[in-house]
């Protein structure tokens, strides 16, 4: 991540990942790669869109009004948090590897579909204030 600098070496021009000294480039460890090729900018911009989200998911469980959509918005929440926390401490250095793909950055179709399906239940509560 430390190549990458303050704005980064460009759009496929990282040399870690074209030489392959970073495992899983393309899922496990998709920020590294990013923050090479954008630089610091680049990755306080995705943990800024990061933070963005998770606001709204946190607007989205304080105003809902029934209890069981609450406790699914804030699950949705917590599994989301957890996923990108645990994703940037692996790729930072301060955690272990778990293989836990970034949330809809990292290469792979089920996370992908998971995280699509639960925002859309996240988008109905909001909708709707309530799951019954």
């Amino acid at each position: 991540m430390g190549s990458g600098g303050l704005l980064g070496k460009g759009f496929l021009k990282g040399t870690q990942t074209r030489l392959d000294f970073v495992p899983e480039h393309h899922t496990d460890f998709i920020f590294s790669v990013l923050a090479e090729e954008w630089g610091f900018v680049g990755a306080l911009l995705l943990l800024a869109a990061y933070a963005f989200l998770l606001v709204q998911m946190f607007r989205v469980c304080a105003h809902t009004t029934d209890r069981p959509a609450r406790l699914l918005a804030l699950a949705i929440l917590a599994v989301f948090f957890f996923q990108v926390f645990i994703n940037v401490g692996m790729t930072v250095g301060v955690m272990p590897i778990t293989g836990l793909p970034l949330p809809l950055v990292s290469y792979g179709g089920s996370s992908l579909l998971t995280f699509f399906a639960a925002l859309g239940l996240l988008a109905s509560i909001h909708k709707e204030r309530s799951i019954f």
